[in-house]
């Protein structure tokens, strides 16, 4: 039986170059944080198309990716979620991609999705809008780096807590 999503920290999907197979039938995603819902989005392939937000994010062609890069590190503990329009949960719109990314938007009033969206929630005052300076510009190759020392330091921290 095929997953229907899936679900991990930005640190954690950095360290992913490669779409697992598990993963090839996910064509819907969303950025958000504990709290606030940040973007919906859908593509054939969920996963190329959160690297093409990321890389897009540089240059500030996606606002998203920008958004994430400009919040560098802390929003290293955002959750990125992929799911499949043909999953149980989007029955109710006959399991078609564009009215599960509907209903998505719907449910949760991303801050940057405009379209769809009667009233997109707003973005917390914790956060740098997409529009800032970048704090640190540095390069992916570097920030990969610091998501492997962050991700290597939260399994360490699990594993001497289990040992307790």
């Amino acid at each position: 039986m095929p997953i229907e999503n899936t679900s991990l920290h930005l640190k954690r999907f950095l360290l992913v170059h490669e779409s697992p197979e598990s993963w090839k039938d996910f064509d819907l995603y969303h950025f958000r944080d504990e709290e606030v819902s940040f973007y919906v989005g859908q593509s054939h392939l969920a996963f190329a198309r959160i690297w093409d937000h990321l890389l897009s994010g540089f240059k500030g062609h996606s606002i998203i990716g920008r958004f994430i890069w400009v919040n560098w590190p802390k929003s290293m503990s955002f959750t990125i979620q992929m799911m499949s329009s043909k999953s149980a949960q989007f029955d109710e719109v006959g399991n078609d991609l564009n009215a599960s990314e509907r209903m998505l938007i719907q449910r949760w009033s991303p801050c940057f999705n405009v379209s769809l969206n009667d009233q997109p929630g707003q973005l917390p005052d914790s956060y740098l809008p997409p529009n800032a300076p970048f704090r640190r510009r540095r390069n992916l190759k570097a920030l990969i780096h610091e998501a492997e020392r962050a991700v290597k330091a939260e399994d360490t921290n699990l594993w001497l807590e289990s040992l307790e």
